[in-house]
């Protein structure tokens, strides 16, 4: 068998039943990295002296039959946003003071508990504020599937290594669509959880932790360890008792909103709307009724947000001297340079937007148990862009199926809904109400039962 593209899941049963090891496994993943880094740009402090030495002792855990975690050997990347001791944080910016992180974040802390191989961080924009592979710190990080191609933001490097197959198992960050944005581009299943189902240091509002990964079990089986509680997260869920890996679900009396408009922003690709109505006749044909559904996002909303987040930014490039603000990647600094203009009225109402999102989510699920609707109405765009409109002024255009979920708190899904014109991904996104995080697996798996496995991953170029 091929070990690079086995699943987590898969190397886990092989570990199991002595047909290979993690030793194994990394023999072959080391030349892989090599081959693809120069042309993808997904890492960040990459170790890979570490990565041989722990899987060789993990195979001999392994051996013995004596694991030390459920994770035992399997390679896993964390987002660079995402603290792990001993690796400083640049916020894909030049401009960060490059310290030592003193502990890990709970994520990393969790990975490392089961025994994970984090062998890397992964690639970021500026601040991760942008929708793009884009940074002054890292360069440019390219998608796999089509290197002139952006493989979007801002878990980029997390995408594109998914995608490219370095390693199964990878953790990204998202506050407006950061994991699933990039999981759209790249082909991936990328999920965002409930705010708090996956603790997270330091929190904020909408931002959650979330498995991408190339198959629904493997997002499932990363939920049992990232899921546990961590208190240094205050908006943390209490322990749940979810057996993440029970993905079955009856469909009969489901009813599943289709939303094919986001309410404002960029208008939807005609692939990617063909894409959710195949997915939704699926789900039909299984039982599900469908609900046309309206969209809950507006441009009320969307402006408000906007311009708290300008006054957010700006808050902390204002702390910055001239010179260092002109080393930043330039998109950021003309968009975020109008929050110093912003009174403080416009400021509050901007934030209050995120409560409007709560009420319009929230009342979305009154006539419907879950929803269908594309990830990002953008097919593609180019690598080198900052966002998909590449607007400094506009640049949320693209977040309207996204962000809402991030600030009514709800789980969410993207997943690869089949292959457009290029043969680049086409990403379907699948939502359920606060707290119903197991549905959305449950659904995803379906979907992805009748679609079949991806089997044309992308491969390295050749030199």
């Amino acid at each position: 068998m091929n070990l690079l593209d086995a699943s987590a899941t898969t190397l886990l049963a092989g570990f199991r039943d002595g047909r290979f090891s993690p030793a194994d496994y990394v023999a072959e993943l080391i030349p892989h990295i090599r081959a693809w880094e120069p042309h993808i740009n997904a890492l960040y402090a990459y170790d890979e002296t570490t990565l041989t030495t722990e899987a060789a002792e993990a195979a001999r855990r392994w051996r013995t039959g004596a694991p030390l975690g459920p994770l035992d050997g399997i390679p896993v990347t964390i987002k660079e946003l995402i603290a792990t001791r001993g690796v400083p944080i640049p916020q894909g910016t030049v401009v960060t003071e490059l310290t030592p992180a003193h502990d890990d974040a709970p994520p990393s802390a969790r990975l490392r508990e089961d025994r994970a191989l984090i062998f890397a961080k992964t690639t970021c924009p500026d601040f991760g504020m942008m929708s793009s592979g884009v940074s002054t710190f890292h360069g440019l990080t390219r998608n796999p599937w089509k290197l002139d191609a952006n493989p979007g933001g801002s878990s980029s490097g997390a995408g594109a290594a998914a995608a490219a197959g370095l390693g199964p198992l990878h953790v990204g960050t998202d506050i407006g669509g950061s994991v699933r944005l990039p999981a759209a581009w790249c082909g991936l299943v990328g999920f965002k959880p409930t705010l708090g189902r996956i603790p997270i240091d330091p929190c904020y509002t909408g931002r959650c932790a979330g498995p991408m990964t190339r198959t629904v079990e493997d997002a499932a089986l990363m939920m049992q360890t990232l899921s546990r509680t961590d208190r240094r997260d205050p908006t943390r869920l209490p322990p749940s008792r979810i057996d993440w890996m029970e993905l079955s679900l009856e469909l009969s009396g489901l009813r599943l909103g289709v939303m094919l408009d986001a309410g404002c922003g960029l208008t939807a690709d005609p692939q990617l709307l063909a894409a959710v109505e195949a997915a939704a006749a699926g789900f039909e044909r299984a039982g599900a009724t469908l609900v046309p559904m309206a969209p809950v996002m507006t441009r009320e909303m969307l402006g408000g947000l906007d311009n708290f987040w300008r006054a957010r930014q700006w808050k902390s490039l204002a702390a910055l001297s001239a010179s260092q603000r002109a080393r930043i990647f330039p998109m950021i600094t003309q968009w975020a340079a109008r929050g110093a203009e912003l009174s403080a009225v416009d400021v509050v109402h901007g934030f209050e937007q995120t409560f409007a999102l709560r009420r319009a989510t929230e009342a979305a699920f009154d006539d419907v148990d879950a929803i269908l609707s594309p990830t990002t109405p953008v097919y593609s765009f180019p690598a080198e862009y900052g966002h998909p409109s590449n607007d400094p002024e506009h640049p949320f255009e693209h977040l309207g199926f996204t962000l809402p979920w991030n600030m009514g708190e709800q789980p969410a899904l993207s997943i690869n809904g089949g292959f457009g014109r290029d043969g680049l991904p086409l990403g379907i996104q699948l939502i359920a109400p606060r707290f119903e995080d197991h549905r959305v697996l449950q659904l995803a798996r379906l979907f992805e039962r009748w679609r079949g496995p991806i089997r044309n991953w992308p491969t390295p170029p050749r030199s």
